[in-house]
Formats: structure tokens, sequence, C-alpha cells
């Protein structure tokens, strides 16, 4: 089981811990984490942005997509869309990506203090952290 960090922006964090969003996606350009990096399995810490890790989930599937087109993504959306919980400006810009990952999201559970300290200063969005 590896150990993971997400940021999220906005409340896409407390929609995880309160159960209205339950799949993550995060798409890109090239291969950045968590594409190839994440399983089933894993644990993934939720912080957000500028803030404090406010909960945990643990992962019950991954899918990974290589080679993505405007399409895909479209197909996408109308498949997880509302599993995602996320605005139409966020299918606006993952259009461009190539390489997606759809992480599902198993149990989870809201810290009342953070359980790890992080020092993270750089702007990735997701780190690996064993």
């Amino acid at each position: 089981m590896t150990k993971h960090l997400a940021i999220f922006k906005g409340g896409a964090g407390e929609l995880i811990l309160s159960g209205r969003k339950t799949i993550e996606s995060r798409f890109s350009k090239v291969k950045n984490p968590p594409f190839g990096m994440i399983s089933n399995g894993d644990l993934v810490y939720i912080k957000p942005s500028g803030k404090e890790i406010i909960g945990e989930f643990r992962v019950k599937k991954v899918i990974f997509f290589d080679t993505l087109d405007a399409c895909d993504i479209n197909d996408l959306e109308k498949r997880y869309g509302k599993e995602l919980a996320v605005e139409s400006e966020y299918w606006k810009k993952a259009a461009k990506a190539r390489f997606g990952t759809l992480i599902f999201i198993g149990d989870s559970s809201r810290f009342i203090t953070a359980p790890v300290k992080v020092k993270k200063t750089d702007l990735r969005g997701w780190v690996v952290l064993e």
C-alpha cells in the first residue's frame, strides 16, 4: 500500500468526505502523478490548497487512460460527470489532456488534527509519499 497526498481546489475535499464526490479525476498533457502510480487499496490524504490535511480515503478502483482526445473526455463526462462532482469549466480544461486517471473513492474519514505534516512549497497537485 502506497500513501499519497492529493491537493484539492475549492470544496472538492469536503465533497469527498461528505460522500457526494465518489470519483476523483486527474487529467494532464503529460504522465503526471498519480498516473501509473496509484493502485487499489492505496491511501490518499486530502489536503485543500493552502490548508492542512483534513482527511483521507482508501482507493477502491483506478482506471488509467492514455492518448485521450476531446471525444474521449466528452464520453467520460457523460459517463462519470455526476460522481466526479465538478463544474463544466473543468471539462473544458480536461479536453486538452492526453492522459487521465479516474480514482474511485472507497471509505473516507475526516481528521480532527492532521496526522502528518508535509512540507510542500511547490505547485504539484499530487505527491507520492511512500
